[in-house]
């Protein structure tokens, strides 16, 4: 037999090493013999190779000799075959244990299988069982577990083969458990071309944690004696950085069916991160079905669902789910905020995901989250136009059926101007499954010139319908208004029997005029989120509204639009027209403008209860008091761009506006302490609502 292996590292020594340090060295290897429990036989031509090696290196012709050929490349030993055994026992002694296991293993199997109970057996299978041992304990310190486990797994295997050394044995067993944490972070650290590897350590992770009963440890297993929940804990954290978002979101999923709350958290972290970080909003939806369901101890979920909302722009759902959290600290951080309510929670939504959320995965590497560019991004903007027309056609729907007198049409406008309540769309409101076209594709592509008429005059007697619908609620809200305030009527119910029916005979006459004159007003109507900006065309229509409004108002208020903006000065005037155009809405908005950047400059009071809800009215209130006590003042320009119609029906308006925005905050002695401008400008999204037979600004969204 060669052994790897020459006379100065057998008997321990460097090859500079002189005669007294080749004895001395020689004597230590002969005291310390290995009391493992290996044969007298082997031990004995144990010492007789260390005393032939110390005698060659100590004698000057012979270690002339040797050297040279060592220079020529003649380094392994060739031993005879009774010496072999004791010279594996001196390889593994000098610190080659994974040479000495491979060669042992190989001299215990055919057909150099040693005789059944001899020594040379019993010295074998121990010296394998050590070296195995030795071996692993040499690849941990190198971090290569999953090598260090394949050593202790051969050992094992050798072992119950040979039917010796139980004790030892279950010691290889012990030490194969502790190593299960190594071996998967050795695995998953990987590069990911390494499929085979990365998936065998994903399935030994799921393993080890369905063992202990979840991440939460709830199962007595065989790995709780070498991994505490603490120590598990601490594993995972280092694990969880290896794994992709997706692998996360699997792995988590599965784990929460098996009753694993913990991991039914991850599981809605997983998913906001992998919806965030990959544009896919739909994914949120299925993070806030997770949380939703979830019952963790101290777990406050209202800010995150809340955030969720605000990704979703449900600004007031997500305003109030804040409000409803169980945090004081939390809420008092809101109320008491210096600015708007949504910048604030813009915020704390950005450092959630900065530091909870976005962090741990693979494939995820974001810095720093920026939510001007989720909302910007086409696919987003898509995902909530779609999620806003399916909550405008369920609120057409209920206004539809609830429309049998006044009260319920009051009712029902007031519905909408409350936040929703909840916009997770149901299976049918998700987007379009993949898949194509089915196999009749053919079928449905050839449909003839008279198919085609007939979907034509489908669409346009529902466009028909529906714009009828809304002209008449406007009729019924005006003559509703009428009924309910004139005091003649109320004394007498004749006169109202009368006039109802006055007024459906006047509507049977004008149910034929809008019949005539409907294609004109229908592509007025018939306006996308994208289509209708403000052109030079609609001043004529704007300036009649305008008009009409001024005709109640003294002759000596009676400014026009043009005259009004060159002055930068806005009256405070009711928008009473029933349909507003776009260019009368922007002067509302213009005027609320106005008052607000005069107000905070505390150049002047507001009084602009006619053009705006008393709750915004409030929240700029409070704004100006605590600019008081901070003893600052703002100076707000602002300049609208662009204005498009997003909806419009009988008592809700909605409009995005592109905002020239710049704000500075300054001390009363005119100190600038922070500047702010918006580049190239600010999107905000108004809304309007018809109350007290006016139209009036009811909220407004930043950022959307």
């Amino acid at each position: 037999m060669e052994l790897p292996l020459d006379h100065f590292r057998l008997i321990g020594v460097s090859p500079s090493a002189t005669s007294e340090e080749i004895l001395r060295a020689f004597q230590l290897r002969l005291d310390k013999t290995p009391s493992e429990g290996f044969t007298n036989e082997v031990l004995t031509k144990r010492s007789e190779l260390l005393r032939l090696t110390a005698d060659l290196l100590t004698d000057p012709d012979s270690r002339r000799e040797y050297e040279n050929l060592l220079q020529n490349g003649v380094a392994a030993l060739d031993l005879s075959s009774n010496k072999e055994v004791a010279g594996l026992i001196l390889l593994w002694e000098s610190g080659s244990p994974k040479e000495a296991f491979k060669i042992a293993r190989k001299a215990l199997q055919p057909p150099q299988t040693p005789a059944l109970g001899s020594s040379r057996e019993a010295d074998l299978t121990l010296l394998a069982a050590l070296s195995s041992r030795d071996a692993a304990i040499q690849e941990q310190k190198q971090r290569l577990y999953s090598n260090a486990a394949d050593f202790l797994k051969e050992g094992i295997q050798l072992l119950q083969r040979m039917g010796k050394l139980g004790e030892l044995r279950k010691n290889l067993e012990e030490d194969l458990i502790s190593l299960l944490p190594f071996r998967i972070l050795d695995l998953l650290s990987r590069d990911l071309n390494e499929h085979e590897s990365h998936k065998k350590g994903l399935s030994m992770l799921e393993n080890l944690i369905i063992k202990r009963g979840g991440l939460e440890g709830k199962n007595k297993s065989e790995y709780n004696d070498y991994l505490n929940q603490q120590e598990f804990e601490s594993f995972f954290k280092q694990i969880k950085p290896f794994l992709t978002v997706q692998e996360q979101i699997d792995l988590f999923i599965e784990l929460q069916k098996r009753g694993s709350n913990e991991a039914g958290f991850l599981a809605f972290l997983s998913l906001t991160a992998f919806g965030f970080a990959k544009r896919k909003p739909e994914k949120l939806f299925e993070a806030r079905k997770i949380l939703k369901k979830l019952n963790l101890t101290g777990l406050d979920s209202m800010p995150l669902i809340g955030c969720l909302d605000l990704l979703l722009a449900d600004i007031d759902q997500s305003l109030a789910r804040f409000l409803s959290s169980s945090d004081d600290n939390l809420r008092e951080w809101l109320n008491h905020y210096s600015g708007e309510k949504l910048e604030a929670i813009c915020i704390f939504c950005k450092n959630w995901l900065e530091n909870d959320v976005l962090v741990g995965y693979r494939d995820i590497n974001l810095i720093e989250v920026d939510l001007d560019s989720w909302f910007q991004d086409r696919e987003i903007q898509e995902f909530i136009e779609q999620l806003e027309k399916k909550s405008n056609r369920t609120l057409l729907k209920s206004r539809l059926q609830n429309q049998t007198d006044f009260k319920a049409q009051e009712s029902q406008r007031d519905l909408i101007l409350k936040p929703k309540i909840d916009s997770i769309p149901s299976e049918e409101g998700k987007l379009p499954l993949p898949g194509g076209l089915r196999q009749d594709q053919e079928y449905k592509e050839v449909i003839d010139e008279k198919s085609q008429r007939q979907e034509i005059i489908k669409n346009k007697s529902i466009e028909f319908y529906k714009y009828a619908i809304e002209k008449i609620a406007e009729l019924k809200f005006i003559f509703g208004e009428a009924l309910e305030n004139n005091k003649i009527f109320n004394k007498s119910p004749y006169l109202t029997y009368l006039f109802a029916f006055l007024i459906l005979f006047a509507f049977g006459l004008g149910v034929g005029f809008l019949r005539n004159s409907f294609k004109k007003p229908l592509q007025e109507k018939e306006i996308t989120n994208n289509s209708l900006l403000i052109k030079d065309n609609k001043k004529k229509l704007f300036n009649e509204g305008l008009n009409q409004n001024d005709k109640k108002a003294p002759e000596n208020s009676q400014i026009s639009l043009s005259e009004k903006i060159n002055k930068n000065s806005f009256l405070v005037e009711e928008l009473t027209t029933a349909s507003p155009s776009l260019e009368q809405i922007k002067y509302l908005i213009n005027t609320w403008l106005f008052n607000k950047s005069t107000f905070l400059a505390g150049k002047s009071e507001i009084n602009i209860s006619k053009i705006v809800q008393n709750d915004l009215i409030d929240r700029l209130n409070m704004e100006r008091q605590l600019d008081i006590q901070k003893d600052i003042y703002k100076n707000i320009k602002t300049n609208i761009e662009n204005i498009v119609l997003i909806s419009q029906t009988s008592s809700r308006i909605a409009v995005s506006v592109d905002l020239k925005y710049t704000e500075k905050i300054l001390r009363k002695n005119g100190e600038l302490i922070n500047e702010t401008t918006f580049t190239p400008f600010l999107k905000v999204k108004y809304i309007l609502g018809f109350s007290d037979n006016s139209w009036k600004l009811v909220d407004y969204i930043s950022g959307v």
